[in-house]
Order: structure tokens, then C-alpha cells, then sequence
């Protein structure tokens, strides 16, 4: 039996994005604008009974319009609605949403629990007490005249998740008319937050002058409920402001976890009404009615917000689903897609339906009609792979050749043609736009599309024949210049699939063995891997152009952090390993590159109003200072009013003996970015089209289709551009600007959770792979570190053997500050801290000892087990250098086996020569060998002294007891 529901509700734009999606099958009817559905309010009626009455008389209509063939059924929550109406007409039935549940979906147990805990929560509500917690927010009228004025700022707020219950940034809006403001505001306190969530669109007020303040610099531990300290140091006061309105709530369902037992029986009577904890910090806790506390009990529990009334100190909520128990691995990983708004489940029949079948009783093979309209490069064009060892969504092929004159020379890049299977408007492409993209985590992957297309059909294999979307380009050999692009649809057969490391192996003239190649002959298998090397020199040759090209044009070469997780056939963790970069890389990359620009120019030359492109907005200048600081400490100048600027300067900040230095001011280059976004071309200025990064005027996304829904977009529109090219028409309709700047803003939402939740699983695996560790006994708990950031109470560290950044704390909850003794080695001591620009010092009993920018530390790596938030790394420094193990487990992540083996013998052999030199030689300090200079005291040494005593604080000294030459032995 079938059930059309009018539901009655004020969620207006919840409802209307589920009827914008077809998958749903919701129909939208006007009943106020239809002749016999239409009832006009009557004199005294209020607006409630008057809606009531509408939708009944809609009810109606509609059983009667069916001939009474099919029931209906309305559902409201007022009483007196279902007794007067419920009896009056036969075939209609109104009945609230209980006893729908109850009649109707009588198995659905979760739907019934659901209801009960959001009428206990309404019921609640009606019984709290009126006393204020929180200003009321201004209407809405005086919210929007004071954002017009200038009075009020408009923006996103932004909580601080290393000191959720202080410190929340708003930045403002693009039409905020208060041109004072330079910088983020500050909100300080949950009482200025006046009830906002992080995310949510807010109204703020700037409080006078004299009570601004600054943001916290000292590092912060993570642990449940205790964050604030006193007299921690802040930064330069900034703007500061209190929230006065909110103009949109962006709620979404919550990951929480219960107290203990204890602490619920404490909070409540009946143990009924719990503050349950986020998993994310910055989300406040939450108040939710529930008989399970003792149930659930070490679960992670997904509740959703229902409201937050300024008489409530906490918001209300109620429970949806629980996902499983704490710290059980798919528990976590669910977590972590619930905490992204990632929601990915299997992929339908109805869609499955719609896939092509390729199975060994029923082949796919190509079509006679797409081997006519396509371009066929399967007999004339060398098509390889080149990927990461195991992948199977093979998107991107390339070749190359010499054309028969040999003048010019033709490169090829063939995307796969992922829009001929996927039709717009199918199932299937609307499932691909709602996820955007591939959910890549540190074990397992979400795909966008289903694995027959995008494992199968749709993957550039090697030796089967598929479709592909080509760009062809002919190049003048000896310049490499542009004299001809060519667009199209083409058919290709891939010859080699390449992983990264074979191919460079290839490059480097290593003796590998190719896979396509095992079976064949020694001639021909010769010839063949002479064919495929000369293809790949000729790609790199080609590749190094093109880099040298935008690289003029300010391009940047930035640096992130990118770590596998390696696993056993159990899933179990295994290792972490950093990403170990090839110039291959760069080739591949750079091809992309040159492609997706190319495409970008076409689209938007062919639709200037309606074209997908992808920007890359200069950074936020105030975002470098730590790079500039950093730089500064080490004698670099850091020029960022422009990428080509920038670029010149991280080149020139090289340190020739430590090469970690420069990698680590890339990564803090990296950090000052902006993100890259899609953008519909009539909704942003020609001036605003330029990637940053990339140094190119215009930039799409067109070569990876199988995981990026963007590229699809960008094929369809590729292919109305060809298809215009020849006087033809386009098959389907484009979306306009307004429909394609929203979904370029809904790709760009899911780009952000697809890395924060990659991110996210990542951390995971790392705690995972130290937790069943001692951090006391196992070596590789023990590795070299290097300092790249001051705090006021410690220092920020990153591990190059685990790709890993992290805080090491110089002063504990006891005032106890690190010490070091005379072997390097560091142990607590009462003392005190100073901090300066390049270094922090530590004073204590055993004397002053510096920790400086760029100094390679050893560090013990542990893992902080918390029951309600997600587990944490803890790293603690051991000795100020670097120890024997760490130099060799560091040297061991860069080396083979045997290459870690050599080293080490020639080191032995180095120290036992060395000391046979030692005792025969005599023995020479620092000044004599470099300078002659005697080894008494000189005038270097005396001013040397007179400096530091200059930069000492005495009375920090004094207040230890420390004599003056313990106070400067060891600055």
C-alpha cells in the first residue's frame, strides 16, 4: 500500500533540498495555488488551525483525484487536529507521527526509539527553568541594519580546537563595511560565543579598545576538561568581539561519548537527562535525555542538536544511532566519516542496474559505432601508465613521439571517458555528485563511482582497448613550443602500466624487469624496453620544460607531509612511511598540469558565463609570519608580495649542511596557503581566475573523472566545446552559472571533509602503530626531531622518519622545566623558562640550556589514550642531540639493508681510524685548527661573553640561587 505523507514542519530548507534531489521521490505540491485544494482563513483563525485545515483539505482532494484508490495519510502533532479530522472522510487518515510509526513500521525499532527521545527532549524543554545563561540575540531586522552600517561583522565562526572553551575567531564576511578591520575578530569565553557552534554563520559586535586581547601562545595539553591556566602569555591584542546574532545554524550529527557511570548517576536522579561529550573538542557538550547511560557506556553514540535557549547553559539534543564501542577500529573509522559529514553506502540496485556487465560469459567489448566517431590510437600511439604500485582506478595514460618529418613532436595525455558510461541525470551520476569525490583513508577508500566503472571499464588498463578523452599537442622538437592542440574522443589500448618506482628505475638505466615484457624474446624484449626508455626520457625532457616555464612565472615548489600506513594481509599497521619523492613524480604531475590548463583556456573561451575552473587565491599576508620569523632565525629573507618572489626566496634559503631546513620552510609556505576552490566562471572576475600555486591564469580539473565528480563536469562541457567546434549541437543541456557555482560550492564542501577525514585516519594508524609499544624499551619509539616553531611553554618539533609534526612541552603542570645533563640527556627540575625569537631557554640548578630553530633533538614518541576524544601522539624530548639510534633508525628509513649495513661498518672503521690519528696528533681546539688562535682566553671570547651577559636575565638567576658564571656556562 502506498502513503502520501503531508508532513507538517518548519524545516522549510531541509525539505527543500530533499525534494532537489530526484532520488528521494518527493513532490512538491502547491495546494494554496489549486482551484479545489485552495480554502481561504477564516476570521479569527490562527494561522496554525488554518494551515491544518489546508493540508486536510489538500488530503483530500488528492484521495478523490485518485478515485479513492489509494489511501492517505497525514501526519501532524496537534491532538485536537487528528480527533477532529481523522473520522471525516473515509480513505483519509490523520494520526500523529507515534502511531504512524507504530501502524505502519512496526519492525523499525530504531525510527520508534528516535521519536521517543525527541518528544522527551520537547517535553524537557517546556520544564526548564526561565533564569538567562546568555544575552538574548538581536532580531534579525537590527542584525542586518547593523551589518549595512558597519556596526556588526558578519562571519563563519571558527573555534580554536587546542582551546575550545576560550578562544573562537570570526572572520568577516566579504561584505563587511568595517574597513578598520585587518584580522580575524577573537571571541573569548563561551559567554561572548552567546551560544554559537562552531560553523555556525554569525553576527558579531567589536568590544571597546581596552578590552581586546591577544591570542594564547603557549602550548596547550590535551586533556578532557582541563585547558585554562593562568597568567599564560598572549600575543598583540586583536580585534575582539562578542556574538549578538546568529544568521545561520550549521548543525550537522555529532559523535559523542558518555561519562562514566559515576559521573552520570552524579549529574541526574533518574539518570535520564546526561551531558554526553563530543568527540570534537570544539562542539560544547550536550544535553540528551536517554534510559541507556549505563548501556552505553564506552559507545560512540551520533546525536544531533535540536536547540539551545538562552536559559540553558548547554545545547539540547537527542540520540540517533550508535556506531559502535570506543576504540574498536571500524568504530573509528566510522567516527571519523560521521565527524566529515561523509555518508557513503553501498551503492544501490537501482544504480548497479545501470553499469555495463564485463565478465568472462558476458565480455565488454567496444562498440562499431564509437570505433567510427572516435579517433583510434591503438596501432599508431605507444600508451603507458604510470601510477602508485597496486592502484586500479587507472584515470591518466600519456605517450609521446617523434612525428614521421621530425620536426615536431607530439605529446599525448588520455584521461578515461567516464561520461559515456555515466550519463547526466542517471542514478548513478547523481549518487557521484552527492559524494563529489573518492574518499581515500589510510586503510580503505570510498569510491565516488561503482567498481565496475571505476576498477574496470573506466580504468586505462593495460592491454584492453578503452575510451578516452584525449589531448594531443605538437611540439616543435627542438624548442618544444606549441604549434598545435588538438580535443577529442579517442579509443587507446595502454601497452605498459607502470608503477612510480619501476618507471624511474627505468630512467635511471636500473636492470628491472617489466611485467608486459617477461614473456618475450631477448631481441624483441630489447627492442621493446629501448622503445618504452626512449618514451620516458623524451616524457622527462618534455616534463622539465614545462616545470622551467611556470617556474618563470612565479610557480611554487611546496612541501607537505605525506605518510602511508602500511598494513598486513590483517589490516594490522605495520610501519609508517613517509613519501619518498621521484622526478617521475614531477613528469607525471607536470603533464596533468599542462593538460587540465589547456582544457581550462577551451571551456572558458566556449563558455565564459557557465565553465568550472579552479583558483588558488593569494595567501593572507600575515599568514607568512612564522615563515618569515623561522627564515629570519637561520638568516634568510623571506619576500612574499608575490609567488615569483616567494618562490626566488625559498630557493635561496638552503642551508648547505642541513637540507632538512629548507624542506621544513616549504612546509610552512605550505601552511600560509589559501585553498584552492572551483568556481563557476560568471560568478567570479576575470582577474580572480589565477591559481597561485600553479602560476597559470586559468586551471581546471579534467584528468582524474573516476574520482573527482569535477572532471566529469568539466568532460561534459569539453565535449559541447568539440561538438560547437563542428557546427554541431550539444547531447544534454548544461547547467547554468547559478546551478553550476552550487555544486562547485557542495565539490568544494567534500573536497575539505575528503582530506580532513584522509588526515584524520592517518592520525589513527599513527597512534595505532605506537600504542602496543613501550615508549621506555622499543627503539622505534625513539627518533630524531627537528624544531621549527617557539611556544611560550615548548617548542613544535616534526619526525622526518615518521612524516609526523607535533608539540614537545619544556615546562610540565608542575613548573618543572627540562633539564639537560652533561651526556645531552634531560630529566624534570624546578627552574623556569625564556623565551627569545630563535630559542627557548630552560634555567634550572644545572645552569641555562638553549633550545634553538633548526636543532635536531631526540624525542620519545607515546601515545595519550582518552576515552571521549580521539587518541593523541605525546612526545618528550630525551636529549637535545641526536642520539646513536635515532642517526641509525633515520638512516635506515632512507637505506636498504645492505647500504645500512656498509654504513655502519665504515663508520667503525672512520672512528677507529680517528683515534689512532687522535693519539699520535696532538690535539687541537676549535680556534687553533680553523684559526690559529691560542687556546687562552681572547677578545672574541671576552665580547662573546659581554653579549650574552647583555641578553641574560639576572633576576631569573637570582631567583634560582644560581651564581653568575652557572647562569651563562650554557647559553
Amino acid at each position: 500500500m502506498a502513503e502520501f505523507i503531508f508532513i507538517l514542519t518548519r524545516q522549510y530548507n531541509r525539505l527543500k533540498s530533499l525534494l532537489k534531489d530526484p532520488r528521494h521521490d518527493c513532490v512538491l505540491f502547491c495546494n494554496e495555488f489549486q482551484l479545489y485544494s485552495y480554502c481561504p482563513r477564516e476570521k479569527g483563525e490562527t494561522q496554525e488551525k488554518w494551515h491544518t485545515r489546508c493540508v486536510y483539505r489538500a488530503a483530500v482532494w488528492y484521495h478523490d483525484h485518485l478515485a479513492g484508490l489509494k489511501p492517505v495519510v497525514m501526519i501532524t502533532e496537534d491532538q485536537h487536529a487528528v480527533a477532529e479530522y481523522n473520522r471525516l472522510t473515509s480513505g483519509v487518515y490523520v494520526i500523529s507521527t507515534q502511531e504512524y510509526l507504530q501502524s505502519f513500521w512496526p519492525d523499525l525499532q530504531a525510527a520508534q526509539e528516535l521519536y521517543i527521545s525527541i518528544a522527551q527532549v520537547l517535553q524537557e524543554r517546556e520544564s526548564e527553568g526561565q533564569e538567562r545563561e546568555y544575552a538574548e540575540h538581536l532580531p534579525a531586522e537590527v542584525l542586518e541594519a547593523g551589518i549595512k552600517s558597519g556596526r556588526y561583522i558578519k562571519g563563519t565562526l571558527k573555534v580554536n580546537k587546542h582551546r575550545a572553551q576560550q578562544e573562537a575567531f570570526v572572520q568577516a564576511d566579504s561584505s563587511t563595511k568595517n574597513t578598520e578591520l585587518s584580522s580575524d575578530v577573537l571571541v573569548w569565553g563561551m559567554k561572548q560565543r552567546n551560544r554559537a557552534v562552531h560553523g555556525d554563520l554569525v553576527v558579531v559586535e567589536l568590544l571597546p579598545r581596552g578590552e581586546w586581547k591577544g591570542r594564547t601562545i603557549a602550548l596547550t595539553e590535551a586533556e578532557t576538561g582541563v585547558e585554562e591556566r593562568t597568567g599564560e602569555e598572549q600575543s598583540q591584542p586583536m580585534p575582539t568581539g562578542r556574538v549578538v546574532g546568529i544568521l545561520q545554524r550549521n548543525w550537522r550529527d555529532y559523535v559523542v561519548t558518555f561519562p562514566p557511570w559515576e559521573e552520570v548517576q552524579s549529574q541526574s536522579r533518574n539518570s535520564q537527562r546526561i551531558l554526553v561529550i563530543p568527540w570534537d573538542r570544539r562542539i560544547p557538550k550536550i544535553r540528551i535525555s536517554t534510559q541507556q547511560a549505563e548501556a552505553l557506556q564506552e559507545h560512540r553514540v551520533i546525536v544531533r542538536l535540536d536547540s539551545w535557549d538562552s536559559t540553558s547553559l548547554y545545547p539540547n539534543g537527542h540520540c540517533v544511532k550508535v556506531l559502535g564501542k570506543s576504540g574498536e577500529l571500524e568504530t573509528e573509522i566510522q567516527t571519523i566519516l560521521m565527524e566529515n559529514s561523509i555518508h557513503v553506502l553501498p551503492f544501490s540496485e537501482a544504480q548497479l542496474r545501470e553499469m555495463l556487465l564485463n565478465s568472462k560469459e558476458n565480455l565488454w567489448t567496444v562498440e562499431a559505432g564509437e570505433v567510427a566517431e572516435r579517433r583510434d590510437l591503438r596501432t599508431t600511439h605507444l600508451v603507458f601508465s604510470i601510477d602508485p604500485q597496486g592502484c586500479e582506478d587507472v584515470d591518466d595514460a600519456l605517450s609521446v613521439r617523434i612525428l614521421p618529418e621530425g620536426v615536431r613532436l607530439e605529446l599525448g595525455v588520455h584521461i578515461a571517458d567516464v561520461t559515456h558510461f555515466v550519463r547526466a541525470g542517471s542514478l548513478t551520476d547523481l549518487e557521484a555528485r552527492s559524494r563529489a569525490t573518492t574518499y581515500y583513508l589510510a586503510d580503505r577508500r570510498y569510491d565516488m563511482l561503482p567498481a565496475v566503472l571505476s576498477a574496470d571499464l573506466c580504468s586505462l588498463l593495460g592491454n584492453v582497448d578503452r575510451y578516452a578523452m584525449s589531448v594531443l599537442w605538437e611540439l616543435d622538437a627542438k624548442s618544444l613550443a606549441v604549434c598545435k592542440v588538438w580535443f577529442g574522443r579517442t579509443l587507446i589500448r595502454s601497452s605498459y602500466q607502470l608503477c612510480y618506482e619501476l618507471a624511474q628505475s627505468l630512467l635511471n638505466n636500473e636492470s628491472v624487469e617489466v611485467p608486459e615484457l617477461a614473456q618475450l624474446g631477448e631481441v624483441d624484449k630489447k627492442k621493446r624496453l629501448k622503445e618504452l626508455k626512449t618514451a620516458l626520457e623524451q616524457l622527462t625532457k618534455v616534463a622539465r620544460y614545462l616545470r622551467t616555464q611556470r617556474d618563470r612565472g612565479g610557480a611554487l615548489e611546496l612541501e607537505g607531509v605525506e605518510v602511508r600506513a602500511q598494513l598486513d594481509a590483517e589490516k594490522n599497521i605495520t610501519a609508517l612511511v613517509p613519501k619518498q619523492p621521484l622526478e617521475i613524480h614531477e613528469t607525471v604531475a607536470e603533464c596533468m598540469i599542462y593538460a587540465n590548463h589547456w582544457v581550462a583556456r577551451k571551456i572558458q573561451e566556449t563558455f565564459p558565463q557557465q565553465a568550472l575552473l579552479r583558483h588558488h587565491p593569494p595567501p593572507c599576508q600575515e599568514h607568512f609570519s612564522q615563515l618569515m620569523d623561522s627564515a629570519k632565525a637561520r638568516g634568510f629573507d623571506i619576500d612574499s608580495c608575490s609567488n615569483k618572489a616567494l618562490a626566488d626566496s625559498l630557493d635561496r634559503a638552503v642551508d648547505p649542511h642541513d637540507p632538512l631546513v629548507n624542506r621544513l620552510l616549504r612546509m610552512m609556505a605550505t601552511q600560509a596557503m589559501s585553498n584552492a576552490q572551483y568556481f563557476s566562471t560568471g560568478s567570479c572576475p576575470l582577474e580572480q581566475y589565477y591559481h597561485y600555486g600553479l602560476a597559470l591564469k586559468h586551471y581546471t580539473h579534467f584528468t582524474s573523472p573516476i574520482r573527482r565528480y569535477a572532471d566529469i563536469i568539466v568532460h561534459r562541457l569539453l565535449t559541447a566545446a568539440i561538438k560547437l567546434d563542428k557546427g554541431m549541437e550539444p547531447n544534454e543541456t548544461l547547467a547554468s552559472n547559478k546551478e553550476l557555482e552550487e555544486i562547485a560550492q557542495h565539490i568544494n564542501n567534500k573536497n575539505r571533509a575528503a582530506q580532513q577525514a584522509q588526515k584524520q585516519s592517518i592520525e589513527l594508524f599513527q597512534c595505532l602503530y605506537f600504542k602496543d609499544k613501550d615508549p621506555l624499551t622499543d627503539q622505534r619509539c625513539v627518533a630524531e626531531a627537528i624544531i621549527y616553531a617557539m611556544r611560550a611553554n615548548g617548542i613544535l618539533v616534526f619526525i622526518p622518519r615518521y612524516g609526523m609534526k607535533g608539540p614537545v612541552y619544556l615546562k610540565n603542570r608542575e613548573n618543572q622545566v627540562v633539564s639537560l645533563r652533561n651526556d645531552g640527556s634531560c630529566e624534570w627540575q624546578a627552574g623556569m623558562l625564556q623565551r627569545y625569537p630563535d630559542r627557548i631557554c630552560t634555567i634550572t640548578s644545572n645552569g641555562i640550556h638553549a633550545f634553538s630553530l633548526f636543532d635536531h633533538i631526540t624525542v620519545r614518541i607515546s601515545v595519550q589514550a582518552l576515552r571521549c576524544h580521539p587518541d593523541s601522539l605525546c612526545l618528550e624530548v630525551i636529549s637535545d642531540r641526536l642520539q646513536e639510534v635515532a642517526k641509525l633508525e633515520s638512516l635506515a628509513a632512507g637505506k636498504g639493508r645492505l647500504e645500512l649495513v656498509q654504513e655502519v661498518v665504515r663508520q667503525a672503521e672512520a672512528a677507529s681510524q680517528q683515534v689512532e690519528e687522535q693519539e699520535r696528533v696532538p690535539q687541537l681546539s676549535k680556534e687553533e685548527r680553523e684559526y690559529q688562535q691560542s687556546k687562552g682566553p681572547n677578545l672574541y671570547c671576552l665580547l662573546q661573553e659581554v653579549r650574552e651577559l647583555a641578553l641574560l636575565d639576572l633576576s631569573v638567576c637570582q631567583g634560582l640561587g644560581l651564581g653568575l658564571q652557572a647562569c651563562i656556562k650554557s647559553v
